[in-house]
C-alpha cells in the first residue's frame, strides 16, 4: 500500500514524499531525487536506516508513521543518505565515515541533489534553499561489523561491506531473509568516488558479504523499489576478477561528472546488455590495493 503524505512546512513550501510498506513492520520511504530509507519498527523502537537528503523534516514524516523512539543508522555517509542525522542531531554510523559525512553536509550539496530528481522538477511550487535542513555538529555513535540492533522482537545485524565507501555497512533480518544494502552492491556500483576502496579490497569485502548469503534471499538498497537477488553478489565477484586481469568491458564514462570505467556495456537504465545484475563503476589507479 503507498502512502503520499504531506510533512512540516518550513518557508512556505511542504514537502511531499512517498512511503510503502514493505513488510508488516518495514516502511520504505522515497526522497526527492528518489533516493531511499527505510524505517524498520520493534516492539520497543524504530530503526531509520539512512536519512535521504535533508530537504524538508524527515524526522516529522517519521512521527506521522510511528510513534516509537527512533535511531538513525547510516549505510554509508553520502549526501543522499545522512540528511536527517542534521535534524535528529545523533546517528549511527561506521568511524570511517564519519568525515565523508560531514564532507557531504553543504546546504548547497543536498539541495542541488534533492533538484536533481524528477519528482522536484516537476513540482508546482518547488523547495528552495530556506527548506534545507541546516549542518550541524551531530552525535556520532559507532557502528561495526557484528553488531546487532534489537528494536524488540527484531534484530537486525550489521555487515561490514567496505567498497563503495570504507565505512560501508548492509543491515541483515534473519527472519525476514532480508539485507538493506545502502549503496554496497547493486547495479551501478560506484568504487570511484573519493572515499571508495580499491576493487581489489571491494573483492575481499563481498567474500565476508557472501558468507551471509544463506541467510537471506534478496536485498533493498538505497535508490530503485525492486528487491534484488542475493545473486548480485556472485555478479559482482565475478567482475572484480575480471576488473583485476584486465579482462572486463572496461566501458568508459563521465558518471556524476567524473570519469571512470565500467566492467560491463549496459543500456541507459543500468541493464546490462550480457544480461548480468551487477556492475562496477571504478577508476584505473582504484584497481589493486596501494
Amino acid at each position: 500500500k503507498s502512502l503520499w503524505i504531506p510533512f512540516f512546512q518550513v518557508s512556505n513550501f511542504i514537502l511531499q514524499s512517498t512511503s510503502e510498506k514493505l513488510f508488516d513492520n518495514v516502511t520504505v520511504i522515497a526522497g526527492l531525487a528518489g533516493e531511499q530509507c527505510y524505517l524498520v519498527e520493534g516492539s520497543e523502537k524504530a530503526l531509520l536506516i539512512d536519512g535521504l537528503s535533508g530537504v524538508g523534516s524527515l524526522k516529522a514524516f517519521v512521527r506521522e508513521l510511528t510513534d516509537l523512539p527512533v535511531e538513525v543508522v547510516n549505510t554509508h555517509g553520502h549526501v543522499d543518505h545522512c540528511g536527517a542525522n542534521f535534524e535528529f542531531g545523533e546517528c549511527r554510523i561506521h568511524p570511517a565515515d564519519i568525515r565523508l559525512m560531514y564532507d557531504h553536509s553543504d546546504p548547497e550539496r543536498r539541495f542541488g541533489f534533492a533538484m536533481s530528481g524528477a519528482r522536484a522538477k516537476a513540482m508546482a511550487t518547488p523547495p528552495t534553499m530556506a527548506d534545507v535542513i541546516p549542518a550541524c555538529a551531530v552525535k556520532t555513535y559507532p557502528v561495526y561489523d557484528g553488531d546487532v540492533f534489537d528494536l524488540g522482537g527484531v534484530q537486525l545485524e550489521v555487515i561490514g561491506v567496505p567498497g563503495h565507501s570504507f565505512g560501508t555497512i548492509v543491515l541483515l533480518d534473519r527472519e525476514r531473509r532480508v539485507v538493506f544494502s545502502g549503496d554496497a552492491c547493486n547495479p551501478n556500483t560506484l568504487l570511484f568516488l573519493p572515499g571508495s576502496t580499491t576493487i581489489e579490497e571491494y573483492r575481499e569485502s563481498l567474500l565476508h558479504f557472501k558468507e551471509y548469503q544463506p541467510d537471506f534471499d534478496v536485498m533493498y538498497g538505497g535508490h530503485g523499489r525492486n528487491a534484488v537477488p542475493k545473486a548480485i553478489i556472485d555478479d559482482a565477484l565475478e567482475l572484480c576478477g575480471e576488473i583485476m586481469a584486465g579482462t572486463d568491458d572496461r566501458m568508459e564514462s563521465a558518471y556524476t561528472g567524473r570519469h571512470c570505467y565500467y566492467a560491463k556495456r549496459f543500456t541507459g537504465d543500468f541493464k546490462r546488455l550480457d544480461g548480468g545484475i551487477a556492475n562496477i563503476a571504478y577508476a584505473l589507479d582504484g584497481i589493486r590495493k596501494k
